[in-house]
């Protein structure tokens, strides 16, 4: 909250180089991440069972999701899939034209590549490496460190590397989420001062941190049942109401005409945006976008890994890696196709300048004006609000549940973290979050996810490697292998004994051992 104007100038020049210098850093770990698993799922190895071969999932598929999608997405999708189209139009990829059709068609698409399968991807290495030590080695879990199988161990150096690396996914949880938080009231509040003529001041932001808090605090004290999971329930159907009524008000057949370009271009260019690192020229706002989002995805990977384990006994890898890609990267994609294709539709027929806006105001005003064009106006935004808030506090409650587990003494299997520990961490990103707040500007915000993201991006091939180490000494891989072997074993006994057949037909043809019908005659 100290020299906040020298510490985003120092925090503008780090993301600058790291973004400059390390672009493609980002780019290579989330496609080999992504290629891996892509082959794991289709291989043998993703029928393979968090679990043992009678247990069962403990949650439904639609209350698995539902928890999986609403503890990632906090409600910056509620606020960025309105605005992060308006600025791809200005600066479209590829040498586009601003402000074309091209133009339009590609800023409906970007915004779904950023929150669709390869950012979905990422957070598989962690789920599956600790989902197996889980359920099927039975070794006890508590940090993303315990899942680096070279790192089992009570050598000096181990002991030293654990340390680390369980430190970076504090700083990642703490710099993700908590930038997460700073980001989402400043809009709240200037979004309900626009609206209602309440003042938008530093009162009203500790208003909405309050009611924050106290949603935080009911969910910690349930826990996973009857807390988490209720809330997830409760964040998925408002998200579903909003969408489908602005579908449903709004220009339907544009939206769903988008939505249709986006799918074909998304495919078509789903390479060229994965490698984008433009080493010829000054990064284009793509780009950055993409090396910004790639950071924040990496600082949530941690506690959804540890989180989306927790919650997926009984499933095999298969059905973990393509249910997330079901759940979170189809319903991210349709907030931007549905909220992102309402605002390119309010620009391009003139409804509203949304880009005057933004450029003059910030993307709060676009928020607020694009909510203002829709009927029933107060109701609309009642429920805006209401899903906002339900999406910060699932993520933050399910923040916090993982946090205390990775700062608790060892817990026995199937124990909670402490409720102590785990307010101790919800004051704690409050805390963090409204300092980010007063330090301000949406540029920090982005600085600190992609920072947050940067160091972890180290631990994933290690995370990748383990995973593969694993699977590929499966006792039940190891058994397909055995029948296989012998079933290989009899196939050839069976083709030595047919060929041993043949062979001896053929001798008795060729000795004469069939009679001809002279040698029927009588003497």
């Amino acid at each position: 909250m100290i020299g906040g104007a020298s510490i985003k100038g120092v925090l503008n020049s780090i993301l600058a180089w790291v973004s400059g210098e390390m672009g493609w850093g980002y780019m290579w770990i989330y496609v080999i991440n992504f290629v891996f698993f892509i082959f794991i799922i289709l291989s043998k190895y993703g029928g393979i069972k968090l679990g043992d071969k009678e247990d069962k999932p403990a949650y439904g598929n639609f209350q698995w999701g539902a928890m999986v999608f609403a503890t990632a997405i906090d409600a910056s999708i509620l606020m960025l899939s309105m605005v992060d189209p308006l600025r791809y139009i200005q600066d479209p990829p590829f040498g586009t034209k601003p402000y074309s059709e091209q133009a339009y068609g590609l800023a409906h698409m970007l915004g779904q590549y950023n929150w669709g399968p390869m950012a979905w991807m990422m957070f598989a290495a962690p789920t599956i490496a600790i989902g197996y030590i889980l359920y099927v080695k039975k070794i006890k879990v508590q940090s993303l460190s315990d899942s680096i199988i070279m790192l089992n161990g009570n050598k000096p150096w181990q002991r030293f590397f654990k340390t680390v690396v369980n430190i970076l996914v504090v700083l990642g949880i703490m710099g993700g989420v908590g930038a997460s938080v700073g980001l989402e009231i400043p809009i709240i509040s200037k979004v309900l001062s626009s609206l209602t003529g309440i003042p938008d001041n530093l009162l009203l932001k500790l208003v909405l941190f309050t009611i924050l808090f106290i949603i935080f605090t009911f969910t910690v004290f349930k826990g996973l049942k009857g807390g988490i999971d209720k809330l997830s329930n409760m964040h998925i159907w408002t998200a579903v109401i909003f969408l489908a009524i602005v579908l449903a008000i709004g220009p339907t057949v544009y939206i769903l005409n988008s939505e249709t370009n986006s799918i074909g271009l998304l495919i078509q260019k789903f390479i060229p945006l994965s490698t984008n690192t433009i080493p010829n020229g000054t990064p284009d706002t793509t780009q950055q976008e993409t090396i910004f989002y790639w950071g924040w995805w990496l600082s949530y990977m941690p506690f959804m890994g540890l989180f989306i384990a927790r919650i997926s006994r009984g499933r095999t890898i298969r059905q973990v890696v393509i249910g997330m890609l079901t759940y979170g990267a189809l319903g991210c994609m349709s907030f931007y196709a549905i909220l992102g294709g309402y605002s390119l539709w309010l620009q391009k027929t003139g409804e509203v300048n949304l880009i005057h806006i933004l450029s003059t105001q910030g993307q709060s005003a676009v928020i607020a004006a694009v909510l203002s064009t829709l009927p029933l106006k107060y109701i609309m935004f009642a429920l805006y609000c209401i899903s906002c808030f339900i999406f910060l506090a699932t993520t933050i409650s399910s923040s916090a549940f993982v946090l205390s587990s990775f700062t608790s003494l060892p817990l026995a299997r199937g124990e909670q973290p402490s409720r102590a520990n785990r307010m101790t961490w919800v004051v704690i990103f409050i805390i963090f979050s409204f300092s980010l707040v007063m330090v301000g500007g949406f540029e920090t915000i982005q600085t600190f996810c992609t920072l947050a993201g940067f160091p972890l991006m180290f631990v994933v091939p290690f995370i990748l490697y383990s995973i593969w180490k694993m699977l590929r000494n499966d006792e039940s891989i190891k058994t397909i292998k055995i029948k296989r072997s012998e079933l290989r074993d009899v196939r050839r006994q069976n083709r030595i004994r047919r060929k041993k057949i043949t062979v001896e037909r053929k001798n008795a043809v060729d000795g004469d051992l069939i009679l001809s019908p002279d040698d029927h005659h009588d003497d």
